[in-house]
């Protein structure tokens, strides 16, 4: 195996969530204010995914006040905690950049609906059942 190949296995997030450009999602980021951290929620649509590996980036678009607000998400950056899927999208392009040009109820993505919705809510179900049992079965570092 390559090098940079094993760094980035090693670095990596183990569990990826099952997203999607045109999925509506809300992003669990973390934020530090001086010696407080919290979790902050960025809700939108993804309108691109870019990257492979360590380097995959997700841009999440939503309405503030009238003005679209675009963010880039490293989905293996540690600072990003949880992303979940509130809403499936049906979209025919890989990037949904004409949303930006777009105001109002034109910037809707048909929701996805039916058998391929279940299959990937019974795979996130499995994904997250999968990462508490891991976590559990993980000794905490100050309990020695």
């Amino acid at each position: 195996m390559d090098l940079i190949q094993q760094i980035e296995q090693e670095l990596g997030k183990k569990h990826l969530p099952a997203v999607h450009v045109g999925d509506t999602v809300e992003v669990h980021y973390q934020i530090r204010e001086g010696e407080k951290e919290r979790i902050q929620l960025f809700v939108g649509t993804i309108i691109s995914i870019k990257g492979r590996g360590i380097r995959r980036t997700a841009t999440v678009r939503r309405i503030v006040q009238g003005e679209g607000v675009e963010r880039v998400f490293p989905i293996h950056s540690p600072r990003v905690k949880d992303v979940v899927v509130t809403r499936r999208g049906d979209v025919r392009r890989a990037k949904l950049y004409y949303l930006r040009d777009r105001v109002g109820k034109k910037t809707r993505v048909k929701e996805l609906l039916g058998e391929k919705v279940r299959r990937d809510r019974d795979a996130e179900k499995a994904r997250r059942a999968a990462v508490a049992a891991e976590e559990a079965a993980t000794p905490e570092e100050g309990a020695e």
